[in-house]
């Protein structure tokens, strides 16, 4: 197989086994409060909520270090464990307890019958398995150096020290880039938008869900609304990275209509869930809330609110992405493991403060976090204009 050939069959590779693990662990997270929910009647008292918190808190302090973990233990095996650690957590919900629920929690940084929930969990575990054991099938690039038959061993023992000696420089040069990029000044900008793509992250993944599956007006569709929620986002997410990411190869205007189409497109779903959405729906009970919103909750609203949320995320996500790695083309994985340290770490917040703060007071925090996080971006994109007029090369990634 050629060099080429090997990389193309990698990338599909790993297309297919993150699309495995994070649908099942996708799914998870946007049910995980409805159904923790639903057992709290039984001896299992827990909060999906705190879970998801906790993941994100552990994972956000995990981003720091990552770099230097996939230096000295190669991306392949540092994929396989991180797979078996979703692969977990998912597993938990087949017969959870508390202890192991918050357990899987950290390793990972349907109100419905019990044997459908089993069964349901079941299923997510074996999807996110297959995707776990499809790393292995990466094929390793070939070395460029090849011993000769006349070298001696001790040139071979010589060899491998010097390439422990480069593996724990790169792992050490890797934390100390992070640490540096982190008080830049378009770094620190960044982080505010970045921080408001946590908070959004936190809601349509999680929050949301739950708020639809608890009101009651929506009759007995209610639990189902929660995957055709899930669906729905989904669309958005690719409707938005598909037709942004082809826009961005030849866009002449900048990165910045893209990011306030997004933000406008999230304020039109938060204006419209808080008009559908009664506002204790995050915090209901099992038995749901009869609470009444200030208009009649409409199934219809919902379900497109989440399409917006879908799209608007997707209008944030591609243009950021695009921002580090043109600023950052040099220190690619320090920039990245930022991004997602400040990002988990926004998340595991809103989880926390999801369990107390009602609907609107969880609106207004993304209202204030998305408008100072878009004039942040905006000035950051406008040195990143400056830099190409002044001849640099301006590409998007």
């Amino acid at each position: 197989m050629s060099p080429e050939s090997k990389k193309l069959f990698n990338i599909i590779i790993l297309g297919i086994a993150f699309m495995f693990m994070f649908t099942a662990f996708q799914t998870c997270g946007n049910v995980a409060q409805t159904v923790i929910r639903s057992l709290n009647s039984t001896d299992f008292h827990g909060s999906g909520y705190t879970s998801m918190a906790i993941i994100y808190g552990v994972f956000s302090a995990s981003n720091l270090i990552t770099p230097s973990v996939v230096a000295i233990v190669g991306p392949q095996l540092s994929m396989f464990a991180s797979g078996l650690f979703y692969s977990m957590y998912i597993a938990v919900f087949i017969q959870p307890f508390p202890w192991s629920f918050y357990t899987a929690s950290v390793f990972i940084g349907i109100a419905a019958a019990e044997s459908d929930r089993r069964t349901v969990f079941i299923a997510l575990t074996v999807i996110s398995l297959v995707g776990t054991v499809l790393f292995f099938l990466i094929r390793q690039p070939e070395s460029e150096n090849v011993l000769g038959e006349d070298e001696s061993s001790d040139d071979q023992d010589l060899e491998v020290n010097e390439s422990a000696q480069n593996t724990m420089a790169k792992a050490v040069d890797a934390f100390r880039k992070s640490l540096k990029l982190c008080v830049t000044r378009e770094m620190l900008l960044l982080s505010i938008t970045t921080a408001y793509t946590g908070l959004e992250l936190t809601f349509f993944s999680g929050v949301y869900g739950t708020c639809i599956g608890a009101v009651n007006k929506f009759g007995t569709e209610e639990k189902s609304l929660i995957g055709l929620s899930g669906i729905f986002i989904g669309i958005g997410e690719i409707l938005g990275g598909s037709l942004f990411g082809l826009l961005s190869k030849n866009n002449r205007f900048g990165r910045n209509p893209v990011v306030l189409l997004g933000i406008l497109v999230h304020f039109i779903a938060f204006y419209l869930i808080f008009l559908n959405m009664p506002g204790d729906a995050p915090i209901a009970p099992v038995e749901g809330t009869d609470s009444t919103a200030y208009i009649r909750s409409s199934k219809e609203v919902a379900i497109f609110c989440s399409f917006l949320l879908g799209l608007g995320d997707s209008c944030f996500n591609t243009q950021l992405l695009s921002i580090l790695g043109f600023l950052y083309s040099e220190d690619s994985a320090p920039a990245f493991a930022i991004f997602k340290f400040v990002q988990s770490i926004c998340a595991a917040v809103a989880f926390f403060y999801s369990n107390y703060l009602l609907l609107h007071w969880q609106l207004l925090v993304m209202v204030i976090f998305g408008f100072f996080g878009t004039i942040s971006f905006f000035s950051v994109e406008w040195d990143a204009a400056a830099i190409v007029a002044r001849g640099s090369d301006y590409r998007s990634i």
